[in-house]
């Protein structure tokens, strides 16, 4: 089993940590990516990006300077978005980290797929990003098939916890003899399953911080989570989709 999850936006430089044990897949395609995003003006940038003049200031100094093989971080500690916030991999113990070195991987606009502790460096580049180069339009004919292709040389069944952006790069190619499980979480609303981003990515991460204690190898067995006051609702689930009910109305809180 092969757990896939989103990157965050937000990024940090830790290398006093952890220490980064791999390097990507694809960083030789990252490369490519890095010259592209080199060659447009601040303004085209600002426009890729989809952000304000002080974010694109940074970003775009950033990939003036990169260096993308120095200075590293392993990918799990890089990323400080909410969903890793309530993952804590920082304060995980060492069989934990283990269990997602192997079962984790993260997608990503700029590496591709990451395991847990590869080393990366800050960037800003969605997987919805309109960067060309010469061999795509965009980032998802830039990867294609590579990023289900890795998972594929892994594992038969693949557990995703990723958003709609990151997932499709994974479905559109799915074969029919991979397991393909996408879990859900939302409130009831009219009889009806609503899904608050928020909530979805806390209870993302909660739920690989379980998987990693509980060292969870059969994927059925995550319908045991109860984290963040979620239940498992067999009435809205499928063999290829199970759904978590909040509990509490949504009122989640760490």
């Amino acid at each position: 089993m092969r757990i896939i999850i989103s990157p965050a936006k937000k990024m940090n430089r830790d290398t006093d940590t952890l220490a980064p044990t791999g390097i990507p897949e694809y960083l030789h395609r990252t490369s490519q990516l890095l010259r592209a995003m080199g060659e447009l003006s601040f303004s085209e940038a600002k426009m890729l990006w989809k952000c304000n003049d002080k974010i694109a200031e940074l970003n775009y100094d950033r990939i003036r300077d990169m260096d993308l093989e120095r200075d590293l971080t392993p990918a799990l500690l890089a990323y400080e978005g909410i969903q890793y916030q309530y993952m804590a991999p920082a304060v995980m113990e060492e069989s934990q980290l283990d269990y997602l070195e192997e079962h984790l991987r993260i997608l990503s606009g700029f590496y591709g797929i990451l395991k847990p502790f590869d080393g990366v460096v800050p960037y800003r580049l969605e997987m919805q990003a309109k960067l060309k180069t010469e061999q795509a339009e965009d980032l998802y004919g830039f990867w294609g098939s590579s990023l289900y292709d890795s998972l594929e040389k892994e594992t038969d069944c693949i557990l995703n916890l990723a958003s709609k952006e990151y997932s499709k790069c994974i479905e559109k190619y799915r074969k029919p003899e991979m397991r393909y499980v996408t879990v859900v979480f939302g409130e009831l609303r009219d009889g009806k399953v609503v899904q608050k981003a928020t909530m979805a990515k806390m209870a993302r991460g909660e739920m690989v911080r379980y998987m990693a204690q509980h060292q969870i190898e059969d994927v059925e067995e995550i319908r045991n989570f109860s984290g963040l006051s979620f239940g498992y609702a067999p009435e809205y689930s499928d063999d290829n989709k199970f759904v978590f009910v909040s509990q509490n109305g949504g009122q989640n809180k760490k």
